[in-house]
């Protein structure tokens, strides 16, 4: 079991995460993982660095932690070729402590480029072309590719680490968890459903299997959901809302019926630890074995303090209640 702490971009600036991050290296998190976009959810989230360029800084500011991005689309609003750099430089300034996670993309982010936003069965296509063009720049030399939706020419990544990062790859169904199965080292997802799991080992996966666990932290329950309804209120709408929707303004109309009761049941709120652990248990309970805790409450500080004090000797001690 390992466990992660989310970097929430759209949440913060990119000198508060890059601060976070380091307080998470001290409070003996495992690994950071990052979420790449291009805009917020809800325009009062108010942030969207570019999550690059926060991810070198954090290398260069940490010795232990682990990186991972959570997750990079890299087929609309990047060319595979420039994640496969980009991941093959950062393994590099890390010493080999990057995981490049990957996905088919939402809506929100990879429209602002204009080259539109394919049906999902397309987008899975993509990804597949990507995840085969990334591994082929990264087994070294001159490298061309000619797919039905993306090519490469005459293209080479010069700077390569001895090993290739690590490539956990985003799935909700069956068609992604083949292509996590078949094209990846790892498997992520966002909710606590065995079906992901199972489908990825029937598909052949056998890889580390990550996943995102609602929180928010603050001193008591309600100050916590008021604070998870302000700003990730978005998280409780499901994948196929959160994929196609094109902009903040549309996540704020879309979410104006989530109530507080909706954020409880959905994230643990509050400080009491048994809570926490319980919301936990599922995912291990799923298969999970990277756990990544994704805090929607308002003091991150407060969180990770109560991480170290209350939360990681729980979490590591998780075993799955149903052998899975």
């Amino acid at each position: 079991m390992e466990i992660g702490y989310k970097l929430a971009a759209e949440a913060y600036g990119p000198g508060e995460l890059v601060r976070q991050a380091v307080l998470a290296e001290e409070a003996g998190f495992d690994f950071v993982e990052i979420s790449d976009h291009f805009h917020p959810w809800l325009d009062n989230q108010g942030h969207s660095p570019f999550a690059w360029t926060v991810l070198g800084t954090i290398a260069a500011r940490t010795s232990r932690i682990g990186l991972a991005t959570g997750v990079t689309c890299p087929t609309m609003r990047y060319h595979p070729a420039i994640i496969a750099q980009a991941a093959a430089t950062l393994a590099l300034l890390s010493d080999g402590r990057f995981v490049l996670g990957v996905g088919s993309g939402e809506r929100l982010n990879e429209h602002v480029v204009g080259g539109g936003y394919p049906a999902v069965s397309a987008r899975h296509e993509m990804l597949r072309e990507a995840l085969e063009i990334i591994r082929l720049l990264w087994s070294g030399g001159y490298r061309s590719y000619e797919g039905k939706h993306l090519t490469l020419e005459d293209a080479r990544v010069f700077d390569l680490p001895d090993a290739p990062p690590l490539l956990a790859v985003a799935a909700s169904g069956p068609a992604s968890t083949r292509v996590a199965a078949e094209l990846g080292d790892a498997l992520f997802a966002t909710e606590a459903k065995a079906e992901i799991v199972q489908g990825y080992r029937d598909a052949g996966g056998s890889g580390p299997r990550y996943a995102e666990v609602p929180m928010a932290w603050a001193p008591d329950e309600r100050t916590a959901a008021r604070a998870a309804l302000e700003t990730s209120r978005w998280a409780v709408t499901g994948w196929k809302v959160m994929s196609e929707l094109p902009n903040p303004v549309n996540f704020d109309a879309a979410t104006t019926t989530v109530r507080e009761e909706d954020i409880l049941q959905a994230f643990a709120c509050g400080n009491d630890p048994e809570r926490y652990t319980e919301m936990a248990r599922g995912y291990v309970d799923a298969g999970f074995d990277r756990l990544v805790m994704q805090n929607a409450g308002p003091d991150p500080d407060g969180f990770i303090d109560f991480y170290r004090r209350e939360l990681d000797s729980r979490l590591r001690a998780l075993k799955p209640s149903g052998g899975a």
